[in-house]
């Protein structure tokens, strides 16, 4: 019969086979302390010189954030281009908008220069998204990092597990609590779409061929001159701020737009109708601070799904390939 110290040592081993095999990493607080130690301050640094040169770079860090990491996992998959048998992310309808992605190499260039093959881009993205939501007003975060970068991309994934404007919110929720995130985290990391702005191709099913009754009459007047009647041609370059009293503040003005019938998606309109998520829609309009206390809590979350480990990913010097 195994004894106490022969079983537990063959649970170890399954444990460390499983952790192996799955390619999972752990990811620390201050993992670059010895190897890069001002790795976070010069991403900061970079955040805001970006910031100050090009403001919508601030959105864009927590949407390719929750682009990267809602896809199987935060490592940086999003960032790859189409080459030498790789099919970009980017070419996905689902990810239709995303902008910004050169910048991140400008980041990237800072820390190469600094910490050569050392911070992953991964990180820079989660990072960025951290220092982005403070240039937009929101809270600072202790965010965690070590993960590593993909070598390949997920797009055959996306249309499964990035949720999108017109999903029911039963998928979202699932989709959601799927990387660990419940309803009332959802309700705050949708938050994010206090700041940015929506191409109109994603909202004329609202205003054509009849206004969406749940929308506000004024609020759909302003999105029908926003956003034309798209027969014959829809035109994808024209869009709607998704918040025309604080556009660029990542605050609860959304949560209170959407209890004036002011949710600019159908997903955000979703929010205060569902019975589950609806409590949660108004305590956070009700209360800036509770907000803020939650979206960083899910978006902590969000940022730790699934880290890969350097058996199964790498650190790229150029975020946008694989190394060779």
């Amino acid at each position: 019969m195994a004894t106490h110290k022969q079983i537990s040592n063959i649970c170890l081993a399954f444990i460390l086979f499983f952790h192996f095999y799955t390619g999972t990493c752990e990811v620390q607080l201050n993992y670059y302390s010895k190897s890069c130690p001002n790795a976070e301050e010069i991403v900061k640094q970079q955040v805001i010189a970006l910031y100050h040169k090009h403001g919508n770079t601030a959105v864009s860090w927590i949407r390719t954030l929750f682009h990267d990491c809602m896809v199987k996992s935060c490592d940086a998959s999003i960032l790859l281009e189409s080459i030498n048998g790789i099919i970009s992310e980017k070419t996905s309808k689902q990810n239709m908008g995303m902008r910004n992605f050169k910048y991140i190499n400008t980041i990237k260039d800072a820390l190469e220069e600094a910490c050569p093959m050392t911070v992953s881009c991964a990180d820079i993205v989660a990072l960025s998204a951290r220092d982005g939501v403070v240039m937009l007003g929101g809270p600072h975060m202790e965010m965690k990092t070590g993960r590593k970068d993909s070598k390949e991309s997920h797009l055959a994934e996306i249309d499964a597990l990035l949720p999108n404007h017109n999903d029911s919110m039963t998928f979202v929720l699932s989709r959601f609590q799927s990387v660990g995130i419940d309803a009332e985290g959802t309700v705050a990391l949708l938050g994010a779409h206090s700041v940015g702005r929506v191409h109109c191709v994603n909202l004329v099913d609202r205003l054509y061929p009849d206004v969406d009754p749940t929308l506000d009459p004024d609020y759909a007047e302003y999105l029908k001159r926003r956003c034309p009647h798209p027969e014959p041609n829809p035109r994808d370059v024209e869009y709607s701020r998704t918040d025309l009293i604080t556009p660029m503040t990542l605050d609860n003005m959304y949560y209170k737009n959407l209890i004036n019938n002011r949710g600019l998606l159908i997903v955000d309109q979703q929010l205060l109708s569902n019975p589950i998520t609806s409590p949660y829609v108004k305590k956070m309009a009700a209360d800036n601070d509770y907000f803020h206390e939650q979206f960083s809590k899910a978006l902590l979350i969000l940022s730790e799904n699934n880290p890969i480990n350097e058996d199964v990913g790498e650190v790229r010097k150029d975020c946008r390939f694989v190394n060779k």
